[in-house]
C-alpha cells in the first residue's frame, strides 16, 4: 500500500515543473492531477468486490507491477499530454486496487487470528497511515530529485520502479485471508458489484459528507497552494511544492496515530473533529491565498493535512463498523471513490478563477469553509443515529 501510494502522489509536487519547464497550461496540469481518478474509481469499484469473490491475493498482487508500468510511462512522456494522462491512469489503477483490496486485506490481517497484538481499529489506522506515508514520502523525494538531481523529469519515477519491484516481490508471501468462493456458490459478477451497505443510513449521513473532503483538503494543500506560491517561494518552487506535500501529509500521518484516542464507536466524534479541522483549514487557506506568504502557506498545509488525515481514518473506521465481511472491500471502495472526488477541486478552482474573475481563491476557500461547516452540522445532527450496535439491540 505504501508503494502504490508513493506512485500515486510522486507526480503532485512535479505539477509546478510541468507548468514552468514543459509549458503546460495550469488547467491542463490540474487535469493531469485528476486523470488518475479515471483509473482509481473503476479499480476501486471492481477490484473490491472482485477480491471478495476471488480472494485478496490474486487481485492485489498485480497492483505494484501496474504502478511500475505507470511510472515508466510517466518517465518517458514528460512532454506528451497523452502519455502523462496514460501514466497517471495506470498509477490510479494500482492505487485503487491498493486502497480497496489492500485496505481490506490489511484489516483482516489485523484480526487477532493473524495478529494477536492488534487493537480495535488497528486495520483502519494501519491502512490510513500506510497510504499517508506513501503519499508524503513519495512526494517529498520526487520534489527534491526534480529540483536538485539530474534527469528531473525521470529520476523520481525510476526510484519508484525499484520500490515497486521490491514491494511486489514481498507481497507474494503475504497470507491469504479470504479464500476464493467455490465456483458453485458464485453469483453473477454484476450481483457482486452491488453493495447494499452503501445505502446504510450511517453511510449516507455520516460517512458520505466527510468523504470528498479527504482529498479535497489534501489537493488544496499540495496542489492549489503550491501553484499560488510559485512566484513567492524563492528559487526552488518545485522543492517548496514538495515541502507543502510533506508538511500536509506529515500532519495527516501524525493525527492518524491519535485516531484511536479520538474515535469512539458510540458516536461520530472522530468525523466531527475532522470536519472542524477542515473548516479551520479552509479559513486558513483563504488567508494564505490572500497574503501569499511562506509562513501562512505552511500553516494552512498543516491544518488542511490534519483535516485530511482525520477525515481518512475516521471515515475508514466508520466503514469497517457497518460493513459485513462479504462487502467490506466493496464499501471501502465506495468510500474511497467518493473521497477522490476531491481531486477535481484544483481544476474546478482554476476554471472558475479564469472564467469569473470575481471568484478569487480567497473567496472560493471561504465558500469551502461554509460547505465544510454545513457538513459538520449534518454529522452532528446524526451524531448517534443508526449506529450498528444500536441496530443490533
Amino acid at each position: 500500500m505504501f508503494a502504490v501510494a508513493w506512485g500515486g502522489n510522486e507526480f503532485t509536487p512535479l505539477l509546478v515543473m510541468y507548468r514552468l519547464e514543459h509549458g503546460f497550461a495550469p488547467v491542463v496540469v490540474d487535469l493531469f492531477l485528476f486523470a488518475y481518478v479515471l483509473g482509481i474509481v473503476p479499480a476501486l469499484l471492481v477490484g473490491g468486490p472482485l477480491s471478495d469473490r476471488l480472494g485478496r491475493r490474486p487481485v492485489m498482487v498485480p497492483a505494484p507491477f501496474v504502478a511500475l508500468v505507470g511510472s515508466a510511462v510517466l518517465a518517458l512522456g514528460s512532454d506528451s499530454a497523452p502519455l502523462l494522462i496514460l501514466g497517471r491512469i495506470l498509477c490510479g489503477i494500482a492505487l485503487g486496487l491498493g486502497m480497496a483490496v489492500g485496505g481490506s486485506w490489511l484489516k483482516e490481517l489485523s484480526d487477532p487470528r493473524w495478529d494477536p497484538r492488534a487493537t480495535a481499529g488497528a486495520g483502519a489506522r494501519r491502512a490510513a497511515m500506510s497510504l499517508t506515508a506513501g503519499f508524503g514520502v513519495g512526494a517529498g523525494i520526487a520534489g527534491a530529485l526534480a529540483q536538485w538531481a539530474p534527469m528531473p523529469s525521470a529520476l523520481s519515477y525510476f526510484v519508484h520502479i525499484g520500490l515497486s519491484i521490491g514491494a511486489g516481490t514481498a507481497l507474494l508471501r503475504t497470507p491469504e485471508t479470504r479464500p476464493a468462493q467455490p465456483e458453485a456458490e458464485r453469483t453473477a459478477l454484476r450481483e457482486d458489484l452491488k453493495i447494499p451497505a452503501a445505502g446504510h443510513a450511517r453511510f449516507l449521513f455520516v460517512i458520505a459528507p466527510v468523504a470528498p473532503w479527504v482529498f479535497g483538503a489534501a489537493s488544496s494543500a499540495y496542489a492549489i497552494l503550491p501553484a499560488l506560491m510559485t512566484g513567492h517561494s524563492g528559487d526552488a518552487p518545485i522543492a517548496f511544492s514538495a515541502l507543502l506535500c510533506v508538511v500536509a501529509l506529515g500532519a495527516g500521518f501524525a493525527i492518524q496515530s491519535l485516531g484511536r484516542r479520538i474515535d469512539t464507536p458510540h458516536n461520530a466524534r472522530a468525523v466531527a473533529v475532522a470536519l472542524t479541522l477542515l473548516v479551520v483549514g479552509m479559513v486558513t487557506a483563504a488567508a494564505a491565498a490572500a497574503a501569499l506568504t511562506v509562513p501562512l502557506a505552511l500553516l494552512a498545509a498543516v491544518v488542511l493535512g490534519c483535516g485530511y488525515g482525520m477525515a481518512l481514518v475516521s471515515g475508514l473506521q466508520e466503514v469497517q463498523r457497518i460493513a459485513r465481511p462479504d462487502d467490506l472491500a466493496g464499501l471501502t471502495a465506495v468510500f474511497y471513490s467518493l473521497s477522490y472526488l476531491g481531486f477535481a477541486v484544483p481544476a474546478v478552482m482554476v476554471y472558475l478563477s479564469q472564467t469569473y474573475p470575481v471568484l478569487t481563491y480567497p473567496a472560493m476557500f471561504v465558500v469551502g469553509a461554509v460547505a465544510a461547516a454545513a457538513c459538520l452540522v449534518l454529522v452532528l445532527a446524526k451524531w448517534q443515529a443508526h449506529l450498528p450496535e444500536r441496530a443490533s439491540a
